[in-house]
């Protein structure tokens, strides 16, 4: 690819969301708001939206694949992929792309089958290998430009959920609203998505 994704006609993008079978997410500025919390002690904590949350429950339940790929550090992105029930999770990466590949490789899944949210330059090799590319409002501009759709929420602000909610559309599949959630924690699971 030239580095800047195809920007589909506007009829045309709803087939495109109703092929994609593995949607692949950054974290910070796409799950989150970009901001990293620190305690006095060194410890980091992030903020997740839960209809983001959700989206992403309704999102696997109608068939398709979720992974999340973060150069950040492990922890609670691990916590809250285990409680969406998203089992392909990969933390503190340097190559994301080599990841992604592999993933898909995997899973037997065709490049032109993924879609990757992003907002800044890591993201980028994964947006132009991917069949989809997206960026979340809040990208920076160069991830914007390869984008072929940018999200008009921010990260951590709904993004993500509106993105699940345009691919369920094209999917054909309506609101449902029974969902099960998987706990952080073994003995834990009660509480909101």
């Amino acid at each position: 690819m030239n580095g800047k994704s195809e920007k589909p006609a506007p009829g045309d993008m709803l087939e495109r969301l109703s092929q994609i079978e593995l949607l692949s997410l950054d974290v910070d500025g796409v799950l989150t708001d970009g901001g990293i919390y620190y305690t006095d002690d060194g410890n980091t904590f992030r903020k997740f939206n839960a209809q983001d949350g959700m989206g992403l429950v309704r999102l696997r339940k109608a068939g398709v694949t979720v992974t999340i790929i973060s150069a950040g550090a492990p922890g609670a992105i691990e916590h809250r992929a285990r409680r969406l029930g998203i089992k392909h999770v990969f933390t503190d990466v340097p190559d994301k792309l080599a990841v992604l590949g592999a993933l898909a490789g995997e899973l037997g899944i065709g490049m032109h089958q993924v879609a990757h949210v992003g907002d800044d330059v890591n993201d980028l090799p994964l947006m132009q290998a991917s069949g989809l590319a997206v960026a979340s409002a809040n990208a920076v501009p160069e991830v914007m430009e390869a984008a072929a759709i940018v999200t008009r929420r921010r990260g951590g602000e709904g993004a993500v959920r509106e993105l699940c909610d345009a691919m369920l559309k094209a999917r054909g599949h309506g609101l449902e609203t029974n969902h099960a959630f998987d706990s952080h924690l073994p003995g834990e699971g009660k509480g909101g998505t």
